[in-house]
């Protein structure tokens, strides 16, 4: 009998010490990550990344995630200088890249992932419909010469060129290109689309009644595939300076744009250093973290089709992608994330 009871002794003591063991592990885990915000932006892809990093901080390294949505001047801004978010998941960074640049130079930002989609790209589109009814419509040139071809709908004489919501740093660049091409003297007028879904709506409207459109978007996105849409040639040279700091500001900043094609596309997942430092096993996540343009469609037509929202879409990409997830985790990490599914 007293072996007996020494025996459950013993064992009772290795299980507390088991337990106690766990215990203390999650309590680092939890300790170590603490409280991360994330930027959350205001357009599906966006939506669907943000999502996606707080589910695998969350229940692969047990953080407190919040999330902080916003547009890209909006979200860049309060990173640059109040120093949240921690991270924000798709920054298209040409929209404010001297200020990015100069906070990285200075230690205060890093692009965490310098290509977190791949195969991104973004511009004036048109539709179709427009391409395929006038193949000599082959510049940004051709196209400012037929405004009777894209009508504003309010205003049916001047052509109707749909701009970038309020926030978005496209709609300063859009803007600016607009003045550039002298498109008002060539009776032309912006549309403003109010939003994303606006945006979005101005496109699929168009594509599924087979009429022209002409505006700003951006690819890999679930529209973009599904509809065709048809990158415009601005027909133009390129000078960066120029661009950094008169294309991407406002007009009271610059008002002599001159001609330019869009900049090629940075999309960065852009984190401040105290982040990446405090939590070196998330920040190694996110620097594996990389979609190809067909697969991140492929959730982004979910969200689409199903009118899901992006963590909705994330929690689908989790419980069917593991052999994607997984190789972006810790090995812990994924044990703990697939306990939580």
């Amino acid at each position: 009998m007293r072996n007996i009871l020494l025996a459950l002794g013993v064992a009772a003591v290795a299980v507390a010490i088991f337990f106690g063991v766990k215990q203390e592990e999650t309590a680092e885990v939890a300790a170590d990550c603490g409280k991360v915000v994330i930027g959350e932006m205001n357009w599906a892809s966006g939506e669907f990344l943000a999502r996606l990093d707080g589910f695998v901080m969350k229940s692969g390294y047990e953080c407190d995630v919040e999330y902080l949505t916003a547009g890209t001047m909006p979200q860049i801004t309060s990173m640059n200088e109040k120093g949240t978010p921690d991270i924000a998941s798709e920054i298209w960074a040409n929209a404010a890249a001297v200020a990015i640049d100069a906070a990285v130079q200075e230690n205060r930002l890093i692009k965490l992932n310098p290509s977190p989609i791949s195969g991104a790209g973004e511009g004036w589109m048109m539709s179709a419909a427009a391409a395929k009814a006038h193949p000599e419509l082959k510049t940004i040139d051709d196209i400012i010469a037929r405004p009777d071809l894209f009508p504003h709908p309010e205003d049916p004489s001047k052509g109707g060129l749909h701009t970038c919501p309020s926030g978005w740093g496209c709609q300063l660049s859009t803007n600016q290109l607009f003045r550039a091409f002298d498109m008002e003297a060539a009776g032309w007028k912006l549309i403003d689309t109010g939003s994303g879904a606006g945006l979005d709506g101005s496109i699929a409207k168009a594509s599924e009644r087979g009429e022209n459109w002409l505006g700003y978007y951006w690819a890999p996105t679930t529209l973009a595939g599904k509809y065709n849409l048809k990158l415009v040639d601005f027909n133009s040279g390129f000078d960066q300076e120029h661009w950094d700091n008169c294309i991407v500001k406002p007009v009271e900043e610059c008002d002599n744009p001159k001609r330019s094609k869009w900049t090629k596309s940075e999309v960065v997942s852009l984190a401040q250093v105290d982040f990446a430092t405090r939590v070196p096993q998330v920040a190694d996540y996110v620097k594996n973290r990389t979609f190809e343009a067909a697969l991140l469609n492929k959730y982004l037509s979910y969200m689409h089709d199903n009118q899901a929202s992006g963590e909705q879409a994330a929690l689908e990409f989790m419980l069917n992608e593991e052999a994607t997830w997984s190789q972006w985790v810790s090995k812990d990490a994924a044990a703990r994330i697939k306990k939580s599914l």
